[in-house]
């Protein structure tokens, strides 16, 4: 009898295991905070980790189809206007088109997937993509976008998070200038107009113009230009206080108190003008190393200049 008791034990033990493994863990965090806390990473511009807390909701948490697809394009959306990276975007819009067919997000959705292909260059699958989808006007639909809602423009949302983004892509001293309520209804009232005016730009095909194509790939060629030289001159410039000083100690007489006729008056110390040294320093350590890239370059593709046949 013992015997028996203690297996019944033993299998009723065994039972209560295998219960409570086949049980989903649960998420400790409701799913609201979660998305809370994301929602704060945003607005405090913390992009790349505000969609990884999105993702953490989307994987672990038992949502509803309406809910993740909204998340997938909060994602999605975040990629293509914070990041700027089309390739990601496109995989979450294409996320909800093909796992959330029927969510009421799909106009939108399919007209962000043409302009990633367009931003992306393919054109021709933006033509298909474009040709696949009706494009009709977005229907209606409430997007949980991260921020208060402090404009309209027709039905796109503009939020505090959206806002304050533009102002962080301004340059310092106009940044500074935006600190009060007046100067930021100012500077959203601007936002809108250029909006606008992009949008009516586009509706007239101006996307298409030869001299819109022809600035884009201008501004494009330069800007990628300024990116190489960012990258290749800031590996090849190492600021060290020693080298900076060996610099001084070599132009002295540049940084000298003189008269009107340029003779000295006055050897300034190092630690007077140390900041304009170091400035010097860098400026000419850029240009001796643009110097050397291009001159790289010229021996590599065999750069040939026929100076003789110039008048």
């Amino acid at each position: 009898m013992k015997t028996g008791k203690a297996s019944a034990v033993v299998l009723l033990f065994t039972a209560m295991l295998l219960s409570d493994c086949s049980k989903e863990v649960q998420p400790k965090m409701d799913v609201q905070k979660k998305r809370d806390f994301a929602n704060a990473l945003y607005n405090r511009q913390l992009y790349h980790q505000s969609i990884e807390e999105y993702n953490d909701i989307l994987q672990n948490y038992d949502l509803q189809p309406s809910e993740a697809a909204n998340l997938n394009y909060v994602i999605g959306d975040i990629y293509f206007d914070r990041v700027r990276d089309y390739e990601n975007a496109l995989a979450y819009y294409l996320r909800i088109k093909h796992l959330y067919p029927e969510s009421p997000l799909m106009d939108e959705v399919n007209k962000k997937m043409v302009e990633c292909l367009e931003r992306l260059q393919r054109s021709t699958d933006a033509q298909q993509a474009l040709d696949e989808s009706t494009l009709i006007e977005p229907s209606e639909v409430k997007k949980n976008r991260p921020g208060e809602v402090v404009a309209k423009i027709g039905k796109k949302s503009v939020t505090t998070g959206d806002l304050e983004f533009e102002i962080s892509q301004l340059p310092p001293y106009v940044r500074s200038q935006l600190n009060d309520k007046s100067k930021k209804i100012d500077f959203l009232k601007q936002y809108i107009a250029t909006e606008l005016l992009y949008d009516s730009a586009k509706r007239k095909g101006l996307e298409k113009d030869k001299e819109v194509l022809e600035a884009s790939f201008q501004a494009k060629k330069n800007f990628m230009v300024q990116k190489l030289l960012q990258e290749e001159i800031s590996q090849n410039v190492d600021v060290q206080e020693s080298q900076v000083k060996l610099y001084y100690d070599a132009n002295k007489e540049g940084y000298a108190k003189k008269d009107d006729k340029g003779k000295v008056l006055e050897m300034r110390p190092f630690e007077e003008v140390k900041t304009k040294v170091m400035q010097d320093y860098i400026r000419k350590k850029q240009q001796d190393a643009y110097e050397q890239l291009i001159q790289r370059l010229m021996q590599a593709e065999s750069v040939e200049i026929f100076d003789d046949k110039l008048q």
